[in-house]
């Protein structure tokens, strides 16, 4: 079979990838910074001798890591996967590694076939911070009451409006939306009804919980269908207000309802965080 011909006979491709986010302005490709969909989509172009496009299960934030990103993509049906992971750890690696490339069953799709991501966030209580934990800790630099982070925690659990968490611009457009579908609604006059629903600032969490890893090092993973944009750092950084007592635990589910993100507090700064896990069907 000629290279063009073989080239047109595509199958799906799932690659687990992990990065460090540190020198990336993300995941998705955006002209003129570095991301990590667009150093690897040019270098798998580089060994495949033709351009891709790349579906990730999340699309972390800047300076934002992960372990378990799940990458999905279509390729030439004689690929050889093996050389293919190799080729592009030597190029991208340490940085970016694929940790493991197979076929995806018919019709997967990384994001849109996930049934739930999980994230984990590390924190330093130490007095002072550790240059060897540094890129992926955050450094708080004081103790923190777990067990009141924890008290916390819990009433994320279940399905919540999460606009308290979600970031500033999310929080706009769905606002916006929802008031045009209500003019719609009214028949008020010049208010064109949006094609698409306004987007759903809803999530369903089903776990959320805090460790002590011992040495002072502090571990929260959480779990969700899916999440709204800064969502788990703006839920980071009011636990660790509750765990240096400048809110309490009883005044998360207070926050939750607000629907307000300026009463959340500060986002937590996105080396600490880790797209951890992504769970699929088949898996």
């Amino acid at each position: 079979m000629a290279g063009g011909e073989q080239e047109a006979l595509r199958r799906r491709l799932r690659l687990l990838v992990a990065y460090l986010g540190t020198p990336f302005h993300g995941f998705a490709l955006q002209p003129g910074v570095p991301t990590v969909a667009g150093v690897l989509s040019e270098a798998i172009g580089q060994v495949l001798r033709y351009p891709v496009e790349l579906t990730c299960a999340g699309r972390t934030d800047a300076g934002v890591h992960a372990w378990g990103q799940v990458v999905s993509l279509d390729v030439a049906i004689g690929a050889d996967l093996e050389r293919l992971q190799r080729s592009l750890n030597m190029m991208l690696g340490p940085t970016v590694v694929v940790r493991d490339a197979a076929w995806a069953p018919e019709g997967f799709d990384a994001r849109r076939s996930a049934l739930s991501r999980t994230y984990r966030y590390r924190i330093s209580c130490s007095r002072w911070p550790d240059p060897f934990r540094a890129a992926t800790t955050w450094h708080v630099g004081r103790p923190l009451d777990l067990r009141s982070m924890q008290a916390a925690s819990d009433p994320l659990l279940g399905e919540h409006d999460f606009a308290s968490f979600c970031h500033a611009a999310k929080i706009r457009a769905a606002k916006m939306g929802a008031a045009k579908m209500g003019a719609a609604k009214m028949g008020a006059a010049k208010v064109k009804a949006p094609e698409n629903s306004p987007p759903s600032l809803v999530r369903r969490v089903l776990a959320a919980e805090w460790s002590d890893l011992g040495g002072e090092q502090l571990l929260f993973e959480i779990r969700a269908a899916s999440f709204c944009q800064q969502m788990v750092r703006s839920v980071v950084g009011a636990l660790v207000e509750v765990g240096a007592g400048r809110k309490k635990a009883g005044e998360m589910m207070g926050i939750m309802a607000a629907k307000d993100r300026s009463v959340a507090g500060s986002v937590a700064p996105p080396h600490g965080l880790c797209l951890w896990e992504v769970e699929y069907p088949h898996d």
